[in-house]
């Protein structure tokens, strides 16, 4: 018998004062079997760093053929693919040929030190690539808080988001990886 996927209810508070973005998303996170809490939590980070109208959680895990994220054009074209964790140069190429920009988030940072050192030098043909690591201590105090039914309240200010989700609050600040700054 196979697993189901576990579903979330979250309630969703973006405050962007960078991209000048204010919206509540009430979400209905489904979380594959083999995705952990903090894998789903910084599915649900990625979309508030890039939050749109028209943003939208994919399949994910349940499909090698779409991100975790992207936002779609009425013309079912991809404006932005959103991957986690340390896809591999065969997929990061296909996101790239597919999609006008591709984010990566890194977070966990004993695997994201050598995946990119192995990446690096792959990473100078794509121009529309993006990589950011988020910080793994930050994420460990918010994945205490993962529930059934979730408000998030996310302020993002100078690049840096300021999170609070149920006693927890906390500072997160997306390091860039690549391109470098």
């Amino acid at each position: 018998m196979a697993l189901k996927a576990s579903i979330f209810k979250l309630n969703l508070d973006i405050s962007d004062m960078d991209r000048h973005y204010y919206a509540n998303h009430t979400l209905t996170v489904a979380q594959h079997p083999s995705e952990n809490d903090l894998r789903m939590l910084v599915r649900i980070l990625a979309f508030a760093l890039n939050a749109h109208e028209d943003l939208a959680m994919t399949k994910g895990l349940s499909s090698q053929d779409e991100p975790d994220v992207w936002l779609k054009t009425l013309s079912d074209e991809i404006n932005i693919w959103i991957d986690l964790g340390q896809p591999d140069e065969k997929r990061i190429r296909q996101a790239c040929g597919k999609a006008k920009q591709v984010r990566i988030y890194t977070y966990n940072d004993r695997q994201a030190g050598p995946w990119f050192k192995l990446m690096q030098s792959s990473f100078t043909r794509f121009k529309n690539l993006t990589v950011q690591q988020l910080p793994q201590a930050p994420l460990e105090e918010l994945v205490k808080q993962v529930d059934k039914n979730m408000d998030m309240q996310i302020s993002i200010q100078d690049g840096e988001m300021y999170i609070s989700l149920g006693n927890a609050s906390v500072n997160i600040k997306p390091v860039d990886i690549y391109p470098a700054d």
